[in-house]
């Protein structure tokens, strides 16, 4: 955690319940899971030592969505971590998992920009607002969890019949764009 200030401050009782100091409420592993893709930095402590436990409980979200089938480390990463605790490579791992995140957040950030700002000379082909929010809603449904700090495109409204017409009527200009192409 860079900045504690801000955190989030969970303390652990001696019966191992979680309480938020913020809201004075018990909270549980998926409560602070939510928080942290909500963006919040979260630190939990434990009432009596003052011991930080906020690395312990992480790894337990992260091996519970793991044990339910939500599987985002591949089992050759895996293998690599625990290989990692028992050689050389444990003072390298840390710094590059770290980096490779930082580089996958920028990216996520760079490519949200990118795809705002883009001037799109197909702007004017009918239909082409309902195709961009279609892009948008695939785009955060892909991104969903990813970085909960990253800006959020706006929802997709519902397909209404126009929009699928004009959705075919663009891909047919597209396909006869392609026939022409390939006739070039």
């Amino acid at each position: 955690m860079a900045d504690d200030v801000k955190a989030l401050l969970i303390k652990r009782y001696a019966s191992r319940r979680l309480y938020n100091t913020e809201t004075s409420d018990y909270v549980t592993l998926e409560d602070i899971a939510r928080f942290i893709r909500e963006g919040r930095e979260v630190k939990i402590v434990d009432l009596k030592s003052g011991d930080d436990l906020t690395r312990q409980y992480l790894l337990q979200i992260i091996a519970e969505h793991e044990s339910r089938g939500e599987n985002v480390l591949p089992l050759d990463v895996l293998t690599d971590l625990v290989r990692s605790y028992t050689t050389q490579a444990q003072s390298v791992v840390p710094q590059f998992l770290a980096a490779s995140f930082e580089m996958l957040r920028e990216g996520q950030s760079k490519l949200m920009e990118n795809f705002a700002a883009m001037p799109n000379p197909m702007a004017s082909m009918p239909g082409f607002e309902a195709l961009q929010r279609q892009q948008q809603a695939f785009l955060q449904s892909m991104m969903a969890g990813w970085n909960a700090t990253a800006p959020e495109l706006p929802a997709a409204p519902a397909e209404t019949v126009s929009d699928r017409e004009e959705l075919n009527a663009i891909k047919k200009q597209l396909a006869e764009l392609q026939a022409k192409l390939s006739k070039l």
